[in-house]
């Protein structure tokens, strides 16, 4: 049936649930799994008394934190694969929002399925469906499953 999963998570609760259902599913089917953690832009400059600067998101600093932060995520999620039994390879895309990183990552590695939470971690976004699996349940050529 699925012989490759995506599994978005951001680090919350219901992320988490996601990621048992669909390791679960996975190790089922003896699927393989993509685990993926996207990290939002970042704000593009600061305004100071010169005008527009290259502010953090040039500096290395900030891609080191910004990894640093996706890696917390996906060692755990990793390791919740390997104990489950499941074959996981894990992924972090700096500075694209959710639905792009997750329809981006399904084209690159060739999933048949996406599993992720009804809504993520942003603000009055995340009421009811959130607006990026509305996204990517628009715009994704394979079947996604949902997690509430």
């Amino acid at each position: 049936m699925y012989q490759r999963i995506l599994i978005a998570i951001d680090g919350s609760e219901l992320a988490a649930k996601g990621l048992r259902e669909g390791l679960a599913l996975a190790g089922a089917l003896q699927a393989k799994v993509d685990i993926l953690v996207v990290s939002e832009p970042w704000a593009m400059g600061v305004y100071d008394a010169f005008g527009w600067t290259i502010a953090y998101q040039a500096s290395p600093e900030y891609r080191e934190s910004r990894e640093a932060q996706a890696q917390a995520i996906l060692m755990p999620a990793l390791d919740a694969a390997r104990q489950a039994g499941v074959e996981a390879t894990g992924h972090h895309l700096l500075d694209r929002y959710a639905a792009d990183g997750i329809l981006e990552t399904v084209r690159e590695s060739g999933n048949d399925l996406v599993v992720m939470a009804s809504h993520g971690r942003r603000g009055v976004d995340k009421v009811l469906l959130g607006s990026q699996t509305q996204l990517v349940l628009t715009h994704s050529k394979v079947p996604v499953l949902v997690v509430r």
